[in-house]
């Protein structure tokens, strides 16, 4: 992995389960990384190895989800032996509304359910 985070770093992340009760487009992106059309955007943290965030592969908004990814499976990617993942130093923590890639990709839940489509989560993108 290039520029790998300091253990102080994803120590500032919250546990996992830790946000659970905050609405998605609150939620704050304490890390993010890429590789070309690859990010993942990281709201909370294990201390050990799996992370939950918002992951957009290939540039594929469509595609685009939140779920769980293993640091190790972050560290491990290599592309024609020598690409790597880069953890971006320059990130700011920010909510994650305000994370354009996570809005067009239609990360943002709005907190209701749908009662006519068995219960299910109704996403939502945010205007810009």
């Amino acid at each position: 992995m290039w520029n790998e985070p300091s253990a102080e770093k994803l120590a500032t992340t919250p546990k996992l389960y830790e946000t659970e009760h905050i609405p998605t487009e609150d939620k704050i992106i304490h890390c993010h990384f890429q590789i070309g059309n690859c990010h993942w955007f990281i709201t909370e943290f294990d201390g050990v190895d799996t992370m939950f965030g918002f992951c957009i592969l290939n540039n594929d908004l469509e595609m685009a989800e939140w779920g769980y990814v293993g640091f190790s499976e972050l560290r491990s990617i290599k592309i024609q032996g020598y690409l790597e993942v880069e953890f971006d130093t320059t990130w700011v923590p920010i909510a994650a509304g305000e994370v354009e890639l996570i809005r067009r990709g239609g990360g943002i839940l709005s907190g209701t359910r749908d009662e006519e489509n068995e219960g299910a989560w109704v996403w939502h993108t945010l205007r810009n």
